[in-house]
């Protein structure tokens, strides 16, 4: 398989908000093509086939999208400067070529397959009314001014937002925004009028419009976010309208406001916590929002309406953190800038918030929950998502919009800091922003109904932007020649359970094994190594994990220590690019837990890591002759992350 790493963007100066656009920008690099791969798939064996499992239970495609987009419509967004609206943001995602809110072409090199528009509940369109001048709110001597200031432009519009996002952090904002007689008309207008559209776009086994929005709580500056997604058209989501934070920022509110829709409308509905690294240890926290621990019933409730986590973003990864797991090497990745505080103040997190922060901690805490009420919690499959905010889903090194248009592509923007929202505290660099990441399912075709049941039952999984290929099946009779096996999905199916699901006891105690087949990015790099995470609570009732190097390429040998050493790096930064002449084309396995303990529960998931690709700084790099700070990254080995596989002894 060959792999291209061809610049996809046109040059342009940055037109940031706080200076003017380049008048002239330098010419794009010459690239050079990364060379094919001389590592192929093996050779599959004459292996007898098994019995097919039942063919409704089969997904036969992953279909790859972003769950977690924001446009004009959202209050940040448009003060920030987007002015792409729902239709350009569908039109991107389904691959048309648009202009972007800075004047730069832009198109993926290959369309997604589904698209969650999720702008904030909070003041949808409230933003481009204010710009506009709506009478019903210029009578707040506020708005007046923010008004003013957002038509301004450049340093005053960047000012005005700052104060609107600061403002709604901590409650002070107008209380005009709050009132439902006012807010009511343009809100309705708004939400059924995005149903429409996104209908019209809707094309079931071509592309996916789901309707969806951002509840986007942040008590005290910690990230409670979550993504709400709707199976259901308009023709039912245009009657029931967003549940807001401005009404509680309690999630288990937003269950409720859930639970009250499907009630109504006989429609489904589902929640995607995301951001969890800038919540202070509030997203996977013990107890519930007002304190108190979380019994059988908050468990049972978070279960059923959080199903998925977003575990990567632009605003970092969520996965890990060597703070938790020191013994894994590859656990610090797109952290930097976003580990010592919440959302909107950097400096202000303990390393003991970090436990309720990260996702593989979570799901170790599940277990414990779990143990103590009988229900966990935290048993959620794995998804990414870009949480741009300029209507345009890329999670591409080589085709990075920026988190919003103050950053989209230009000279200054890797140097450029950021406060995430806030007025105070110290800044982000730009740098630090990730070029991430994708939702892919397992589904057996392209329709609302089948993706959204396949997120229901967590057959999904996450990737830090390459379209890695991966399945994962776990069972009590897998055998070696089942990975090697070109049907080897239907095996997966027939022996066992699939990502999300849950392995039962085997036999006389017997270790289940694991069926891990992963693909490379035909447009992407090859593989370094596919990993099984492991966690459990151990007898003491102590949570534990474990690392497991379960494939690798290049016939590397494990050092006297038992780890694998790297694979090598080809990145050429003066392309940039690399050659796929290290790593593996596809890596497959059958695994068992040299540790099993049948009387623990435990928790497994897979971690597939590429060879080292440049970073979408080195492309900036490039193309605009960009000077990084000190401590800039330019290389990373990107990610896919499985949805866990759960084992229980009872």
């Amino acid at each position: 398989m060959a792999a291209g790493a061809a610049l996809a963007l046109v040059a342009c100066g940055d037109t940031g908000n706080d200076t003017a656009a380049d008048a002239t920008a330098p010419e794009p690099a010459e690239v050079s093509e990364v060379t094919a791969a001389e590592t192929v798939a093996p050779e599959t064996e004459s292996v007898a086939p098994v019995a097919a499992a039942p063919a409704d239970t089969m997904a036969t495609d992953v279909f790859w999208g972003d769950t977690h987009l924001h446009t004009s419509d959202s209050a940040d967004a448009f003060a920030f400067g987007a002015r792409l609206g729902p239709e350009a943001a569908l039109k991107f995602a389904s691959g048309e070529k648009v202009t972007s809110t800075t004047g730069t072409e832009a198109q993926l090199s290959r369309p997604l397959d589904f698209l969650v528009i999720a702008d904030h509940a909070e003041g949808l369109g409230v933003t481009r009314e204010i710009y506009n001048g709506n009478p019903a709110l210029m009578t707040d001597e506020r708005l007046a001014r923010w008004s003013k200031m957002l038509q301004a432009g450049g340093k005053e519009s960047a000012q005005a937002t700052l104060e609107l996002i600061d403002g709604h952090t901590k409650g002070t904002n107008p209380e005009v925004l709050g009132d439902p007689k006012v807010m009511g008309p343009i809100l309705k207008n708004l939400w059924q009028s995005r149903g429409d559209l996104i209908e019209q776009y809707n094309e079931p086994g071509t592309f996916t419009a789901f309707v969806g929005y951002e509840y986007t709580s942040v008590p005290k500056g910690d990230n409670m976010h979550r993504v709400v997604v709707y199976r259901d058209g308009p023709e039912i989501t245009n009657n029931v309208f967003p549940f807001s934070s401005t009404v509680s920022e309690d999630p288990a509110d937003l269950w409720t406001a859930l639970e009250q829709y499907e009630a109504k409308t006989g429609g489904q509905v589902l929640a995607i916590p995301h951001n969890s690294n800038l919540s202070n240890g509030r997203m996977f926290a013990l107890v519930d929002f007002e304190g108190a621990a979380i019994d059988a019933e908050y468990a049972t409730r978070r279960a059923r309406w959080e199903p998925i986590v977003e575990v990567t973003q632009i605003k970092g990864d969520s996965e890990s953190h060597p703070f938790l797991s020191p013994n894994d090497e590859f656990a610090s990745y797109g952290d930097a800038g976003w580990e010592d505080g919440n959302l909107n103040i950097v400096g202000n997190k303990t390393p003991e918030m970090l436990s309720g922060d990260y996702v593989r901690e979570a799901l170790k805490r599940g277990l414990t929950i779990e143990k103590d009420t009988g229900v966990n919690p935290f048993k959620f499959g794995m998804i990414g998502s870009t949480d741009s905010h300029t209507a345009l889903a890329t999670a591409d090194s080589d085709n990075f919009f920026g988190k919003h248009t103050g950053v989209e592509p230009g000279k200054r923007r890797a140097n450029k800091t950021d406060g995430g929202g806030s007025s105070d505290g110290i800044r982000r660099l730009g740098w630090q922003y990730l070029a991430s990441g994708y939702a892919a399912v397992w589904a057996r075709e392209n329709t609302r109904e089948a993706l959204f049941d396949a997120m229901m039952r967590k057959e999904v999984y996450a990737s830090t932007g390459p379209r890695i290929q991966l399945r994962f099946f776990g069972g009590c009779d897998f055998v070696a020649e089942d990975a090697e096996a070109s049907d080897f999905a239907t095996r997966g199916y027939a022996k066992g359970v699939p990502m999300g699901g849950d392995v039962a006891a085997c036999a006389d105690g017997a270790a289940p094994s694991f069926l891990v087949h992963s693909v490379m990015d035909p447009d992407g790099a090859n593989l370094d190594r596919v990993q099984i995470i492991k966690g459990w609570v151990d007898a003491n009732g102590e949570t534990q994990e474990q690392v497991h190097d379960a494939v690798w390429s290049d016939d590397r040998v494990r050092d006297a220590d038992g780890k694998v050493p790297d694979v090598g790096n080809t990145v050429d930064l003066s392309g940039p690019s690399w050659t796929n002449t290290i790593g593996a084309a596809q890596l497959a396995t059958v695994w068992t837990d040299p540790d099993f303990d049948p009387t623990q529960r435990a928790f497994y998931y897979v971690r597939t890591i590429e060879i080292p690709t440049p970073r979408w700084t080195a492309y900036d790099v490039v193309r605009y002759g960009t000077e990084l700070p000190e401590g800039a990254e330019l290389i990373n080995q990107e990610r896919a992350y499985s949805s866990p596989i759960w084992y229980d002894p009872a």
